[in-house]
């Protein structure tokens, strides 16, 4: 007899590195919106030469990635008594 799971959930099995992957696909992206889209190029030295001036520009305004939701702000509690004396 076969088992039958919930009919609105399917399992999907994703390959152990592919976080990094989806990572890796959107730094190409900008990677080639900065270095690549509009030029043509005639030789090698030439294309060597966008990569350099492109990392470049990319790493000047790198900031490390943080995972996750930022913390939310701090707030100040009131106090609800104020004692008298």
């Amino acid at each position: 007899m076969r088992r039958r799971g919930h009919p609105r959930i399917r399992h999907a099995f994703i390959p152990v590195g592919a976080c990094w992957l989806n990572l890796q696909e959107g730094w190409w992206r900008i990677f080639r919106k900065t270095a690549l889209v509009g030029r043509s190029f005639a030789n090698p030295d030439d294309i060597a030469q966008a990569t350099a001036v492109a990392t470049r520009q990319l790493n000047a305004r790198a900031r490390p990635w943080i995972w996750g939701r930022p913390t939310p702000p701090t707030r100040q509690l009131r106090r609800r008594y104020v004692y008298i004396q």
